[in-house]
C-alpha cells in the first residue's frame, strides 16, 4: 500500500508543479504585454472613438462639410441655371461650349449630392449634421433645399 500511496503523492506533486507553472506563465504573459494583445480591438475603438468624435476639431469640421456639400450643390444648379439663360441668345459655337459646361455642372452637382448622402449615412459623422438640414439630398430634384 505505501508504494501506491508514494505513486499517487509524486503525481499530485507533479501536477501541482505544471499547474503552479501555467499560473505562472498566465500572470508573466499578463504583466509584460500580452493583456495588449488581448484588450487591443477595445483601445483600438476607443482611441478611434476619442479621435473623431471626442475631437473638437473633427465636430466642427463634419458640422462645416454638410453645409459646403450642400452649398457645392446649389452652386452648381444656379451656374446650370446662368449658362441656360445664357444659351438661349448664345451662337452655335457657344451654345456647344454651354452645353458641355452644363453637363460638367450637373456631374459635379451630382458627385456633391452623393458625398452629402455618404457622409450623411456615416454612423460617427451623422450626429454633427444641423438639423436644419435635410438628412438626405435628391439628385432627381431640379433645385436643392440646404436649410429649412
Amino acid at each position: 500500500m505505501g508504494v501506491v500511496r508514494e505513486g499517487t503523492r509524486a503525481g499530485a506533486w507533479i501536477t501541482g508543479w505544471i499547474v503552479f507553472l501555467v499560473v505562472v506563465y498566465l500572470i508573466g504573459t499578463f504583466v509584460f504585454g500580452g493583456a495588449g494583445w488581448i484588450t487591443a480591438p477595445f483601445r483600438g475603438k476607443a482611441q478611434e472613438r476619442e479621435n473623431t468624435v471626442g475631437s473638437g476639431e473633427f465636430r466642427q469640421g463634419t458640422y462645416e462639410e454638410f453645409f459646403d456639400l450642400c452649398e457645392a450643390a446649389q452652386n452648381a444648379e444656379a451656374s446650370i441655371q446662368a449658362l441656360k439663360q445664357e444659351r438661349e441668345s448664345a451662337s452655335d459655337v457657344r451654345k456647344s461650349q454651354i452645353d458641355q459646361s452644363i453637363t460638367a455642372l450637373k456631374v459635379t452637382r451630382i458627385e456633391s449630392i452623393n458625398d452629402y448622402n455618404a457622409k450623411a449615412a456615416q454612423e460617427h459623422r451623422a450626429p454633427f449634421r444641423d438639423e436644419d438640414l435635410p438628412y438626405r439630398l435628391e439628385a432627381d430634384a431640379d433645385s436643392t433645399t440646404c436649410a429649412y
